[in-house]
């Protein structure tokens, strides 16, 4: 038995509140290493006087399941119901050889009397506090996202376009195009979302800024000019929710534009303005322009995001920053009603402010649902004080290193989304935001070097996982693009130029999501292994209602499995409800590029 490979952390993922009566306990051990843990669990208060007269702690065993696996470790997961919400624990193991162990909150111990008795060598969980347990707006699970970069989108008001637009869709976008888009082209197109079956929308920055992207702003308070006013902005909100859809905004306050009345005090005042202290300023005078890596000297003279001069960094720590900006948060929720805040570059903005800033706003909406821009394992920010969800990049990266680099195995991909999901707690897992490309990355269809069958497998791969998906505007119609800027091209809205299979494909996708929800929110995720695992990815969801079998086959070949290795019988019924048929063939057969998706009724 090899201990240093046996793991359990408490008080995080491996230990926490998944509702108000049920607990969720996980334990790593070295693969392939254990044959078998007991959970030993009870009420730390629990006592009970034996034949001799002498107390004993009461505890139940329940055998734990091995949930999931990685390269290196099994996972091992158990639910319990501690009647009085207070919860004692510890593990028995047994290995492959038959040799048992002991494992709590003081380490290993063999496995008798004294150690089973003996409350000291538990591990504690004193009281499930419903206030401390993780809780996400119940409808982000069943909503399906999509993401508009509002200059980009669609053009309803040229009369507020800027004076140097380009003609609709005329040119590939450079950095700094402006091509009209507005808030009332949004307006105009709400039931092509509906009928397509989005039902919310996250809006990249609307806030008044120089730039096309908005990042750069200069007045939280004010819709630009160029994309309407605060009116149409409040009609675009009532008309989404109208129709089901929420809206979601994008809040910078990791930083502000360099036009920002703040930072414009400091470059007129110094050291003498009143701001100087909402930025992280090392010495004065401040050298805009400079920041940087120049011909390799560092030229800081004041943080930045990036070493981009025209975004300086807030302070958030300063208690008039921290107003300034929670003010703003609260202020487009009470007078406007959105919906979420996205928030960017949150990973670089302090806990301390994050906290605060998830009083203020669920004080003022309750279900308001806040995601954060993190690239990484983003444990921290998701223990229920902060952020609701991420965006979930790794997610979005091992899909495209299977499905459109090719560069790494089924086996692989399999063991990679398993430690990801294995890193939070399931209540994350479920409104994780999943999305294969946004405004800061190339398109899918580009990434997929213009293969569409490529881009549908990993579109509907993402769709069957655990999570709330996105997808970029323009996507249904076939859009491509490079890195910024060419990510961020016009909509397509000439219907014999958009891609009306890719549209078809993207309504039926979302249809069947949303028919599947439950199951593909909360259901078991179950890998197959098959002979041709290589080419061949196939999995269950699985749900007391619905038993889903998925296929893909990523190969430019037809393939073919048997169904002995999908765990399917010859007792089961089999329907494609992908394609709406019944199923009748002996073998499996996915043509190349090509999934399918099975339910299988006992």
């Amino acid at each position: 038995m090899e201990l240093a490979g046996i793991f359990h952390h408490p008080f995080s993922a491996d230990a926490y509140v998944y509702d108000k009566e049920t607990m969720h306990l996980k334990l790593r051990t070295k693969k392939k290493d254990i044959a078998e843990v007991l959970l030993i669990w009870g009420d730390p208060y629990l006592f009970k006087k034996n034949e001799s007269g002498e107390y004993h702690w009461q505890y139940e065993q329940l055998t734990m399941t091995k949930v999931t696996e990685t390269e290196a470790h099994d996972y091992w997961f158990a639910e319990v119901r501690p009647p009085h919400r207070r919860l004692q624990y510890a593990f028995l193991l047994t290995d492959l050889d038959g040799n048992h162990i002991f494992y709590g909150g003081r380490g290993f111990y063999p496995p008798n009397e004294d150690t089973l008795n003996v409350p000291d060598y538990y591990f504690k969980f004193p009281f499930m506090h419903g206030t401390d347990m993780f809780k996400a707006p119940e409808w982000v699970k069943s909503t399906v996202w999509y993401q508009i970069f509002p200059e980009r989108f669609a053009n309803g008001n040229p009369d507020i376009s800027p004076k140097n637009a380009l003609p609709w869709g005329s040119k590939d976008p450079g950095v700094n195009d402006f091509f009209g888009g507005d808030l009332q082209g949004i307006i105009d197109h709400l039931d092509y979302l509906s009928d397509l079956g989005i039902n919310g929308i996250y809006l990249t920055p609307i806030f008044e800024a120089p730039s096309n992207h908005k990042y750069d702003t200069i007045d939280y308070f004010a819709i630009d000019p160029h994309f309407g006013d605060k009116e149409t902005f409040r009609k675009l909100v009532k008309e989404a929710h109208k129709r089901g859809i929420r809206i979601m905004l994008d809040a910078v306050f990791n930083h502000i534009g360099k036009n920002s009345k703040q930072w414009q005090d400091v470059l007129k005042n110094e050291e003498n303005s009143i701001y100087k202290d909402w930025f992280h300023i090392h010495s004065f005078p401040v050298r805009e322009g400079e920041n940087g890596n120049i011909d390799g000297q560092d030229t800081l003279s004041f943080d930045t995001f990036a070493f981009t001069t025209s975004m300086p960094k807030l302070n958030t720590a300063n208690p008039e920053v921290q107003k300034y900006l929670l003010d703003i948060a609260t202020y487009w929720i009470r007078e406007f009603d959105i919906d979420g805040w996205r928030l960017d570059v949150a990973n670089e903005v302090d806990h301390t402010f994050w906290k605060t800033f998830h009083q203020m706003v669920v004080k003022e909406k309750p279900d308001l649902f806040i995601l954060g821009e993190i690239w990484h394992d983003s444990w921290p920010w998701l223990l229920g004080d902060e952020f609701h969800s991420v965006m979930n990049y790794p997610f979005t990266q091992t899909i495209s290193e299977y499905f459109v680099e090719e560069k790494i195995s089924a086996e692989k991909m399999m063991y990679s989304i398993n430690q990801q999901f294995m890193h939070y707690m399931k209540s994350n897992n479920e409104v994780l935001f999943n999305m294969l490309d946004s405004h800061d990355t190339p398109r899918i269809l580009t990434k997929c070097g213009g293969d569409k069958q490529k881009a549908k497998l990993a579109l509907a791969f993402m769709f069957a996982h655990t999570g709330t998906p996105c997808i970029y505007y323009g996507t249904e119609v076939g859009i491509d693009g490079g890195a910024d800027p060419l990510c961020r091209k016009c909509m397509v809205w000439e219907e014999d130029k958009q891609d009306h299979d890719m549209l078809t494909f993207m309504k039926k996708l979302i249809r069947f999501r949303k028919d599947y929800q439950s199951t593909l929110t909360y259901g078991d995720l179950i890998w197959l292994k098959n002979e041709n695992d290589k080419e061949v990815i196939c999995f269950l969801r699985k749900d007391k209602n619905h038993t889903l079998l998925f296929a893909f086959n990523r190969s430019a070949a037809e393939q073919s499995i048997p169904w002995s290795d999908l765990n399917v019988d010859n007792s089961n019924s089999v329907k494609n409800i992908w394609e709406n048929k019944p199923v009748q063939e002996d073998i499996l057969v996915l043509a190349p590029k090509q999934f399918t998706i099975l339910e299988i009724i006992n």
